[in-house]
Formats: C-alpha cells, sequence, structure tokens
C-alpha cells in the first residue's frame, strides 16, 4: 500500500497560514492521506486556511473528496475560539461540496459550534472503514478528550488528533470530555495497536513531528501503567 498511499503532514502557521498568528500559536496539524493512483485524498481537521490546504494537495496532483474530523473544537473544524472565528469546514463546503466523516456522539457538538447542517455529516461508529481509491483506513472511537473523539489509522498510522500527543494526551477538564473515557481509550483502544504504528498528532507540541508507538509507549508519562483511581487522582488538566 505504501506506494500507492499519498499521506501528508500539514502545519498551520508553517506550511499554510503563515500569516495567522493565531494558527502559529495552536500550532495544529493538518493531515491528508489518499489513493496516488486515482488522485482522490481525504483531508483531516482541515482549519485556518481551508483554501490553502487544497492549494496545497492541488499541487500534489491529489483533489479532495471527503474531510475527516477528529473533533468539534474550533481549531480543528472552524468556529469560534475566544475572540477568533476560525475558517473551517463551512468554508472547505463553500469551495467543494465533500462529506464530513465523523464520530456519531460528536455530530451534535459539530453542528453546534460551526454553521455546518447535519445533512453535511457522514456519522460512524467505531471500527468503521473509509474507503479512498484503494486505501482504506479504519475510524477508531476514542472518546476522553471529546465524547466523539476519532482516530484515523491507515497503512501503519495513527492520526490522533487530540486523543494522544507525543509527550501527554488531550485534556478531559473541556465541555464533553470525560478522564475515564480517556483512561479506557489510552489503555484498551490504543495499547492494542501496533509498536510499529507511527503517531500523527493533532498539534505540534514536541520536539519532532512524528514518532513510532514503542518510543512514545516509553517516554509519554500519560501512558504510564496506573490503575483508573490512580489516573483519576492523578490526571488533572
Amino acid at each position: 500500500m505504501s506506494d500507492q498511499l499519498y499521506f501528508r503532514q500539514l502545519l498551520a502557521g508553517r506550511d499554510f497560514a503563515r500569516d495567522d498568528a493565531i494558527a502559529g500559536q495552536m500550532a495544529n496539524f493538518v493531515y491528508a492521506f489518499g489513493d496516488r493512483q486515482s488522485g482522490e485524498a481525504v483531508v483531516v481537521d482541515p482549519a485556518y486556511r481551508p483554501r490553502e490546504i487544497l492549494d496545497a494537495l492541488s499541487s500534489d496532483a491529489m483533489r479532495v473528496v471527503g474531510v475527516v474530523a477528529t473533533h468539534y473544537h474550533a481549531d480543528h473544524v472552524g468556529g469560534r475560539l475566544g475572540s477568533h472565528v476560525i475558517a473551517g469546514l463551512q468554508e472547505l463546503l463553500e469551495i467543494t461540496d465533500v462529506p464530513i466523516h465523523v464520530q456519531d456522539d460528536e455530530a451534535s457538538w459539530i453542528t453546534s459550534g460551526t454553521t455546518i447542517g447535519d445533512h453535511h455529516l457522514v456519522r460512524h461508529q467505531g471500527g468503521d472503514e473509509l474507503r479512498v481509491g484503494a486505501i482504506t483506513a479504519t475510524l477508531l472511537h476514542t472518546p476522553g478528550h471529546s465524547a466523539g473523539s476519532q482516530c484515523v489509522l491507515v497503512d501503519r498510522r495513527l492520526v490522533s488528533g487530540d486523543t494522544l500527543f507525543l509527550d501527554g494526551c488531550g485534556r478531559t477538564d473541556l465541555p464533553g470530555s470525560n478522564p475515564e473515557l480517556m483512561y479506557r481509550t489510552l489503555r484498551e483502544t490504543l495499547s492494542k495497536l501496533d509498536d510499529s504504528t507511527w503517531l500523527y498528532p493533532g498539534h505540534d507540541y514536541s520536539d519532532r513531528p512524528t514518532a513510532q508507538l514503542d518510543d512514545v509507549r516509553r517516554h509519554n508519562a500519560d501512558l504510564a501503567p496506573l490503575d483508573l483511581t490512580q489516573w483519576l487522582a492523578t490526571f488533572t488538566r
């Protein structure tokens, strides 16, 4: 699959939205994956400058046929962030009308936080597969940071949104978040993934943009083997 797989990581404030101070401060990663042969791609969390993101893919001879939203926060899908309004899904849909793939538990959060309607959404359950040309990705339901957070697993690459970073994991003190669910996501769902899987997080919070899970598991303190009681007593964000 690797030769046919198209996979690209873009950093807000560097690769696009270079003149946007909020994009630079938030340091969001945007991802795209697809089939080089068919020229079809799906973009993950296209916030800040959707037009520039689509142009970057077009320069690789790829066209966007869908979007995956990892979760509802404005720096990932657009909407209001404090006093700032971030462009995202609505602005992308004005350029190209494509389906937005979300976890079912996240749908109402996305429609209430953005201006897009439910008819634009394709609702998924954990374990659903998403095909892009001949490429198949698996959507993992990973609640904790939000009720319907999801990760994308494609060819031993895990696009993790704000569920898991190279150092640390997503906050659980925000609306819709839940520390117990985060514990179960990290200890049960993501623990099943092979050590050779590459982790691609939703933010550039580390000294490198990606790492294999075996390395992350050795160095990420939030993956320490605590039981649930210890986790809930110590895990505060």
